[in-house]
């Protein structure tokens, strides 16, 4: 009985039923974890995230999941023939059927690493800017930092030194795997696993680069210009497509993910696209209406007051708010208006006052001996 040491599912740990976006979370969240160049100090790290690449390359890949979901259950259960995969054996007996399945699986057959070394996807970076209320409004160019891995200039991203060659992994002999018989309480059962050498390429470097120790890149920090898009909001999540870490071997680079957070406005509050304030008037503004200036984010607008403005009432201004993301509509600028009433009145003021309350018979509405009703007596 033969057995294929990786499911990946189980690397991924997701369930078969796992959605594609649940799988694609997954294998960012363990590539991260993982990753060779965040885990120095592990070198088992390297084939973990070896193999969480080669599961997600399966997975990501609907006719290869598929045929694995097909094929899979019948290859690592007890066939006929005392092999998997309906009797076919991982080393040999019908290996024509089975290397077209295995290349299926992994993109390679049986001893398919001879004559190819494998690349891998560079990883996928999330990082966090923060911009200013008005810049989300009207867009801006920010420059971040990012820690990344970047490809190797002294090989130009191969892995090996220039002037060397490739040669046959000395311990798989250029297949890629190595076998083993282990007896267990079934008997004994013979597995296959991926070249801890070469890491299943089935080829090494002659003399790999002394610079990148043979991965084609480096960890280096790098400045990326990102230009916000006018209208952003808070929260939102801005893909940078190659702009992640570089793939290693000169495969391709991972996307950069920017979390685009927004600090408040002191005076100007953001609902989807329209803008809020407040606004102060005079209470005689208020009766006998006005003109008056009202600041918005696109500079100071005329807002004219009608007559008999009563407290809390709202006024419209129109395309004066946040622009809809990656278009040229704008929202509104809404403006409440709070009733600003005199808490002392002073001299001619006061007699004004007095001369509208005579004028408006206000002291006929009080019955209990209050200001106006003395007004009047």
């Amino acid at each position: 009985m033969t057995i294929l040491l990786m499911d990946p599912y189980n690397v991924l740990g997701v369930g078969k039923s796992a959605s594609e976006d649940e799988i694609k979370k997954a294998y960012r969240k363990l590539s991260k974890e993982h990753h060779p160049d965040l885990n120095k100090d592990k070198p088992e790290s390297a084939e973990k995230f070896k193999e969480i690449n080669a599961a997600y390359e399966i997975l990501s890949d609907k006719q290869k999941r598929a045929q694995y979901d097909q094929f899979g259950s019948a290859a690592f259960g007890q066939g006929g023939g005392g092999g998997g995969f309906g009797g076919f054996d991982f080393q040999g007996g019908q290996g024509g059927g089975f290397a077209d399945i295995f290349e299926s699986f992994f993109g390679q057959g049986h001893g398919g690493g001879r004559g190819r070394r494998r690349s891998f996807r560079g990883q996928d970076l999330e990082v966090q800017v923060t911009i200013q209320f008005e810049d989300a409004v009207f867009g801006v160019d920010k420059v971040i930092s990012v820690n990344k891995s970047i490809a190797c200039e002294s090989c130009e991203a191969k892995g090996f030194e220039n002037g060397s060659k490739i040669i046959d992994c000395g311990e798989c002999k250029g297949s890629g795997e190595v076998s083993a018989v282990k007896n267990t309480i079934l008997g004994q059962v013979r597995t296959s696993a991926i070249c801890p050498t070469c890491s299943g390429d089935g080829q090494i470097p002659e003399k790999p680069c002394t610079s990148c120790a043979g991965n084609g890149i480096k960890h280096a920090q790098e400045d990326i210009t990102i230009r916000v898009p006018a209208g952003v909001a808070d929260g939102t999540t801005l893909r940078l497509s190659g702009k992640g870490g570089a793939g290693i071997r000169g495969a391709e680079s991972g996307d950069l993910y920017v979390l685009v957070r927004v600090n408040p406005s002191r005076e100007f509050e953001r609902k989807g696209e329209n803008i809020y304030t407040k606004q102060q008037i005079h209470v005689l503004q208020s009766i006998l209406g006005d003109e008056i200036e009202v600041n918005t984010v696109h500079g100071k607008v005329k807002l004219k007051i009608p007559e008999g403005t009563q407290p809390g009432q709202t006024f419209r201004i129109k395309d004066k708010g946040i622009p809809r993301l990656n278009s040229s509509v704008f929202g509104d600028h809404l403006v409440t208006v709070e009733v600003e009433i005199p808490k002392k009145l002073m001299g001619k003021e006061k007699e004004h006052y007095t001369e509208l309350a005579k004028l408006a018979k206000l002291g006929t509405k009080s019955k209990d001996g209050s200001f106006f009703s003395k007004l009047f007596s």
